[in-house]
């Protein structure tokens, strides 16, 4: 629970008091209702129907339901804020690799023994993170730029 308490303070206090002020609103309700969406329906499958993972324990519980609501929507809201929007195909291709990174380096963490981990395995495997992660974040980034273009429309008018 130790290191579940301390990613909630330390991504939500980066996200919503460090680095939301370059995204609007509109945009960082959208990036977690979106978040919140699709972690729903994939751990629906992934951790309650097939038991690939689980937070703490197997079944619903409320620690659980922590690290679903506050630690990836916020996560999330960083990687769309520091997306390099306009940049070249490498650095793209960089920040997706070291995304990557901090995102397996955060699950190697979260599967500690308690106090500090709180995520655990049933028949996944660290490998389909490693494959799994970059397809998440391109939906991610797909959605942004869909939403960002709904906006312009909205504002011109259409």
């Amino acid at each position: 629970m130790v290191g579940l308490i301390t990613a909630i303070i330390i991504f939500n206090f980066i996200a919503f008091k460090v680095a939301a002020k370059k995204l609007s609103t509109n945009r960082i309700v959208h990036i977690i209702a979106f978040t919140l969406v699709l972690q729903t329906i994939f751990d629906l499958y992934i951790e309650f129907k097939y038991h690939g993972y689980w937070y703490f324990t197997k079944g619903i519980e409320y620690s659980g339901l922590l690290a679903h609501l506050l630690v990836v929507p916020p996560v999330n809201v960083l990687f769309i804020k520091w997306y390099p929007h306009h940049a070249k195909w490498w650095k793209v291709f960089l920040y997706y690799l070291l995304w990557e990174i901090g995102t397996l380096g955060y699950e190697f963490l979260a599967l500690l023994p308690e106090p500090w981990g709180y995520f655990h395995y049933g028949w996944w495997k660290f490998w389909y993170s490693c494959f799994m992660d970059p397809i998440l974040l391109l939906i991610l980034i797909g959605f942004y730029k869909f939403i960002t273009k709904l906006e312009k429309k909205l504002k011109l008018g259409h």
